[in-house]
């Protein structure tokens, strides 16, 4: 039988979409869901910031009468301006190993985007950077992360089969948090403040609010990851989104920031807790116990697993040895804390700047993901 595709046109049709991913995976050891409220508020014209200069639609494939795949159709307007291209974006895309129903998904992005005058199809992409991109092609045996996608490994091999062909990798790693920094690092970082009249910050919740730490703290992103790849500016509206959303969950022991001497922040180092066995066993729900297993993680019984979300330097700084700071200040937090092992984001594999940080540290190249592009 034909696959066909459905826009989502309504509630229960959204709930599909999200629920799919849910059902697809409920059996992998390594997948971890998102949760369904987030997702919701993600996919809202009216909740998420992004739709400012954003365009999206939904769909989903049937085979039989049965859902077999999604993805989302995003036209991210203000990285196409910024990048001068015209591309339309595919996201959160998931099938069964069919190669009819990948195409098919695929093939209604592409009539969609051109149908909005695009010239090329990229992702998995999401409607920012500060969504999960790119697709898993190394890795399948390695617990996935709170920030990333997890998909089987017939994925990949859909899009070469299909015509796509690379257009950018990230890398990940893991490390092991030493028992203690060695001398050079720590003579080095001594030396990076002297030199630079840099100092260390700790916050605290009423500094953190009463000081604008917030804004302070995503102006420094919107400055540091300009020049990446596909980065669009993060409007006002979603920095507001941000810090309401993420800012009260952070333990501050676990947050590194770096000042001049003049007070104005030149570095941020945000980490926490790995939330991925918490939301595996919530199963993508807060109630009845998903909310439980996840406050277990971030205050209670903290895993050995932290997550180093989110690393930024202003780009005048970015080769001086300031990002070593940031775990001159973290390691010792985190040797107090009990963690054992750091995963660090996905890095865009040609920034070396940044995959050189890890050098003082045992580490291992353990996941690749990719972002894949046809031209129409």
């Amino acid at each position: 039988m034909a696959i066909r595709i459905k826009k989502v046109s309504n509630k229960k049709e959204l709930k599909t979409f999200i629920r799919f991913n849910y059902e697809l995976y409920k059996d992998n050891a390594y997948s971890v869901p998102d949760l369904y409220d987030d997702m919701l508020n993600t996919f809202s014209p009216q909740k998420n910031a992004a739709f400012e200069f954003c365009e999206a639609d939904y769909f989903l494939a049937y085979k039989d009468n049965k859902v077999v795949g999604r993805v989302a159709a995003i036209i991210n307007r203000r990285a196409n301006e910024t990048w001068n291209k015209k591309e339309v974006r595919f996201g959160w895309i998931d099938f069964i190993d069919d190669l009819e129903v990948s195409k098919a998904l695929l093939d209604t992005v592409e009539k969609w985007g051109k149908e909005r005058g695009m010239e090329a199809m990229v992702g998995p992409l999401g409607f920012t950077d500060m969504d999960a991109e790119g697709m898993l092609v190394k890795g399948f045996d390695q617990l996935g992360t709170m920030a990333t996608i997890y998909n089987y490994p017939y994925y990949p091999e859909h899009m070469q089969r299909l015509g796509l062909e690379k257009e950018a990798d990230w890398v990940e790693f893991k490390l092991t948090v030493p028992d203690k920094l060695p001398e050079k690092f720590v003579r080095i970082s001594e030396i990076i403040l002297q030199k630079y009249k840099l100092k260390i910050k700790k916050l605290n919740r009423k500094e953190l609010k009463e000081k604008n730490y917030g804004q302070r703290i995503f102006d420094l992103i919107n400055e540091a990851y300009a020049p990446l790849y596909g980065y669009s500016q993060m409007t006002q509206r979603q920095i507001d989104q941000y810090i309401k959303m993420y800012l009260p969950l952070i333990d501050l022991r676990m947050v590194s920031l770096v000042e001049d001497e003049a007070g104005e922040l030149v570095a941020v180092g945000i980490s926490m807790p790995s939330l991925s066995e918490a939301l595996q066993k919530a199963k993508g729900k807060m109630l009845p116990f998903g909310w439980f297993h996840l406050l277990k993680a971030l205050f209670i019984k903290k895993p050995k697993v932290l997550d180093l979300l989110l690393v930024g330097v202003k780009p005048e700084y970015q080769s001086k040895g300031v990002n070593a700071l940031l775990f001159y200040d973290l390691v010792p937090v985190y040797q107090q804390m009990g963690f054992e092992y750091g995963e660090s984001n996905p890095e865009l594999e040609l920034n070396k700047k940044v995959q050189a940080q890890w050098s003082a540290f045992e580490s291992v190249q353990h996941k690749r993901r990719r972002a894949f592009k046809k031209v129409f």
